[in-house]
């Protein structure tokens, strides 16, 4: 693999869980992975929550949006070498062909609902974006890539 490795995270509203991944990776992963995230039924807004949590854990959020997968899917579209579900809908929901042949993982967390559940939320994805990121990817072979990858979700 060469770096950075191109990252999407995927749910089904792209208005929480992806947001968060996708910041926290970008914060944490600079110069190693550049993160992304869509939605298969984006809701066209961030939820102010996840915005509020990230920026109560020092996450910068610069201006994340709502979008659906189809832009990822694009030919003109930046190459996925990786591609995380982090909800159970859009793990089970039949996702678009995405050039290359990214990884392919499920990581599911919760849907947040309040302040509260934000936080806990925060903490499983940042606990499992922090395993992605501890992986000497370029060392790797594509297989154990894979296979980590895969078995990285919340613990």
């Amino acid at each position: 693999m060469t770096l950075p490795l191109n990252v999407l995270f995927l749910c089904t509203g792209n208005s929480a869980r992806s947001i968060m991944a996708e910041s926290y990776l970008n914060h944490t992963g600079k110069g190693r992975f550049r993160a992304f995230s869509a939605g298969s039924a984006p809701k066209g807004e961030v939820n102010p929550l996840a915005i509020a949590t990230l920026r109560a854990n020092g996450i910068p959020a610069s201006d994340p949006r709502s979008k659906s997968w189809d832009e990822f899917a694009a030919p003109a579209a930046p190459k996925m070498d990786v591609v995380v579900t982090v909800c159970s809908n859009a793990a089970g929901e039949a996702c678009p062909l995405w050039p290359g042949a990214p990884i392919k993982a499920h990581w599911d967390f919760p849907d947040p609902h309040d302040a509260t559940e934000f936080t806990g939320v925060f903490a499983a994805i940042r606990a499992s974006v922090d395993r992605l990121t501890a992986l000497p990817v370029v060392s790797l072979d594509p297989s154990a890539l894979r296979r980590m990858i895969a078995e990285i979700g919340p613990h």
